[in-house]
């Protein structure tokens, strides 16, 4: 009853529902043509919107027009002041120290942007917060699901980020996460700023570090040594639930089954595992903030005989008097990624140096984008990394 060739009423009516169909698909054709991709900033801070700048002007973009506030009762504020309508929505998002604010921002964002029409909102998370407790400790509760759900009922629909503190924290989405590395911009830190990199060896300050560090070790070509018997409790102590019976109990009527008695664990004396004897050792790490760890180890280091001691690591967040202690520490230099701002901590002490990683974030979204594969972002890239 389509055919044109008819007369009459069916001819005419035949002829509007063709004409209907050319109409739709040529306003198709019109809204695919008009959408691209924007990038904005959910941050309220000068200091945070800098690596935003960096990637649009990698891209060749503007940065998207919104405004970012809080209200005089501190509840967060978020105005879009351009059309997103059936475009793919790129969110960059650094965390400052005021964790529960940037949340708050790119949440409320999000769902800006959702309700705005946007096709698709990618979030550009570098450093992902609340990435350590990703485990179940006594009657905590694993925080970064959490968060993972909320930013999945905030309307975001993929995420890039970089170097999760556990990769497993990718199984708690319920859209793709891309977990780009660091470790190639360090790596090329290593070997064009640090002289005589190849008398250095690589130092994991405890055992739950020595993947990453092997890692290092054998793209550099070198030695490995290990930090173990630390003086603080770690994090493998509390990863589960094993010590949330009380320790007394009732013992009236049945008392249960008897289980075996599990010795306590008794911290040995902290040994360097490998010789650091006339080396530069360099530490590395994912997340520098509580810098205690590294003073101590960096003393360990020198009285073992290591003349140079450098730390790398991807999320320079170094908190507190962080920058006090480096400057008065026997660490020579603290190398960290710009996925957190740390300008003020770069005025309190020198000795922290900022490799950019702005163009691999840049160039993930391009590809993202563009629908090309992510593979060559990850090539010569192991779990391990």
């Amino acid at each position: 009853w389509l055919d044109m060739t008819q007369s009459g009423p069916r001819s005419s009516k035949s002829g509007q529902f063709r004409l209907q169909c050319d109409l739709s698909d040529s306003s198709v054709t019109m809204n695919v043509a008009k959408s691209g991709y924007r990038v904005f900033s959910a941050n309220s801070s000068v200091a945070c919107t800098e690596l935003a700048k960096k990637i649009t002007e990698r891209l060749g973009v503007e940065l998207g027009k919104s405004v970012v506030f809080q209200e005089s009762n501190r509840e967060t504020r978020v105005d879009v002041k351009e059309s997103v309508r059936g475009q793919t929505i790129f969110i960059i998002q650094t965390i400052p120290r005021d964790v529960n604010t940037a949340i708050m921002e790119l949440l409320v964002m999000a769902y800006a942007l959702k309700t705005s029409c946007a096709k698709n909102i990618i979030g550009v998370i570098p450093y992902f917060p609340y990435s350590k407790q990703c485990k179940m400790r006594k009657r905590g509760s694993i925080v970064s699901k959490l968060l993972a759900s909320m930013l999945a009922k905030a309307g975001l629909t993929h995420i890039i980020t970089m170097d999760l503190h556990q990769k497993e924290i990718q199984g708690f989405f319920s859209f793709p996460v891309d977990n780009l590395r660091a470790s190639p911009f360090l790596i090329q830190y290593i070997q064009e700023e640090i002289p005589d990199y190849r008398n250095a060896i690589i130092v994991a300050k405890s055992p739950s570090a020595a993947k990453r560090a092997q890692s290092y070790a054998e793209r550099l070509r070198l030695g490995l040594a290990v930090i173990h018997g630390e003086a603080q409790c770690s994090e493998s102590d509390m990863a589960d639930g094993r010590h949330s019976p009380p320790c007394v109990r009732n013992t009236t009527g049945h008392t249960g089954l008897e289980l075996p008695l599990m010795m306590a664990k008794e911290k040995p004396p902290i040994t360097v595992v490998g010789d650091v004897g006339g080396r530069i050792a360099i530490i590395v790490d994912d997340i520098i903030d509580d810098v205690g760890d590294f003073v101590a180890a960096a003393e360990i280091l020198k009285e073992r005989g290591a003349y140079k001691i450098y730390i790398m690591a991807t999320h320079g967040l170094l908190s507190a008097d962080a920058p006090r202690l480096i400057e008065e520490s026997a660490i020579d230099e603290v190398v960290v990624t710009n996925t957190v701002p740390h300008e003020v901590q770069k005025l309190q002490c020198p000795k922290i140096k900022t490799v950019d990683v702005s163009m691999i974030l840049a160039e993930a979204i391009r590809r993202i984008h563009n629908g090309e594969s992510m593979a060559y972002l990850f090539r010569n890239i192991t779990v391990d990394d």
